[in-house]
């Protein structure tokens, strides 16, 4: 009986070992196809990696060039600005300089004068235009332009002592220098 109990596993064994080469060859085959998937699947991540990168990059992009653009306007709106108020400033020196002297006019013309300074004032505020170069301020060569000095015992050095002709900004940006007197 033990011979024939060892026949029957040689056959068995032989019986299974095809099984057994086709099961190995299936094994390959699936660890080939996993390794392939693994390989695709690692390629898309990448490719969606990369894309990902783009999308980021062009966002990125889009803003840099929305900020800059809204600059620009700023930019180019101040430039207009300054431009038109540069050929006004001459008006308003000469009502400026009007009012300065109407000590001795009719009140109903000191009245038209100042109405029409405090039009220009208004106007000026409107545009964000703002004047500098008042008597005692501190000198600043970014802001002012000195033309002459003079020794004072009343104020400070370094200050203004006299203002010929005002200057005036929107924003930061200086449309004129303040033309002033410095004090030694």
């Amino acid at each position: 009986m033990a011979a024939k109990d060892a026949e029957t596993r040689q056959e068995e064994e032989i019986v299974d070992s095809p099984e057994t080469e086709e099961e190995v060859k299936d094994a390959e085959a699936d660890e080939k196809e996993s390794d392939e998937s693994a390989s695709k699947i690692e390629e898309l991540e990448n490719r969606i990696k990369d894309e990902k990168e783009k999308l980021l990059r062009t966002a990125a992009e889009y803003a840099n060039f929305r900020s800059r653009t809204e600059r620009e306007k700023a930019g180019i709106y101040a430039n207009a600005v300054s431009d038109t108020v540069k050929e006004l400033l001459p008006i308003a020196d000469s009502v400026d300089r009007a009012l300065a002297a109407s000590e001795n006019a009719p009140e109903e013309f000191k009245k038209g004068l100042e109405m029409i300074s405090n039009q220009l004032s208004k106007s000026f505020e409107k545009l964000n235009i703002s004047s500098f170069g008042e008597v005692g301020e501190e000198f600043d060569p970014e802001l002012h332009n000195a033309i002459s000095s003079v020794d004072s015992d009343e104020l400070e050095s370094d200050t203004i002592a006299m203002v010929y002709q005002k200057g005036y900004k929107v924003g930061d940006k200086i449309i004129r220098h303040c033309m002033v007197q410095t004090v030694n």
